[in-house]
């Protein structure tokens, strides 16, 4: 298995985008203004085993759904992109493929998402999984949301969180 890697861009900055011969096995917002930073590619050389090379124009493709998605498009990237889910497994796995199936524009709970995984009553799991997804913002984890209808958390960036959810919520409304 081979592994490459390029940056894409974000409203909140370059992503670090890793690709293996699969599919996107990582999709990475940076911590750092610069996500050029040794730590992010050796955080995912460590979690696959081997450290990509850099690949410039790999994350083309990538970069031309995000632009449309940012743009307020319907972007669902799993129909467009073959993910590599090397880097999760079990329940997390079954929770982030879930996820991948909430519509565009809408919201589950977090409970909702556990009973569609296949665990009722493992919400505080699903939430550990839109935690540590290895592929931010292409999985929507943004649209899990507590059973109170308020937002939750998105890491230590819940304005990401919330920027992500009035985009689609702005261009849904638009586009009715």
């Amino acid at each position: 298995m081979s592994y490459r890697y390029d940056f894409a861009p974000t409203p909140f900055g370059d992503a670090l985008a890793v690709f293996s011969d699969a599919g996107i096995v990582s999709f990475d917002l940076s911590e750092s203004a610069d996500p050029r930073v040794p730590w992010l590619l050796e955080s995912v050389s460590r979690r696959i085993g081997e450290t990509p090379v850099s690949a410039p124009g790999i994350a083309d493709e990538l970069m031309a759904a995000l632009d449309e998605y940012f743009d307020g498009g319907p972007v669902r990237f799993d129909e467009r992109f073959a993910f590599d889910w090397r880097l999760v497994d079990g329940f997390t796995r079954s929770a982030l493929q879930a996820v991948c199936g909430i519509p565009w524009g809408q919201t589950m709970s977090y409970g909702e998402v556990a009973v569609i995984a296949g665990s009722p009553g493992a919400a505080r799991a699903v939430g550990t999984a839109c935690r540590v997804t290895p592929l931010s913002v292409i999985v929507p984890v943004h649209r899990v949301i507590r059973s109170d209808g308020t937002p939750g958390h998105y890491g230590a960036h819940p304005e990401r969180k919330r920027y992500l959810l009035d985009l689609e919520r702005d261009a849904s409304a638009t586009r009715s």
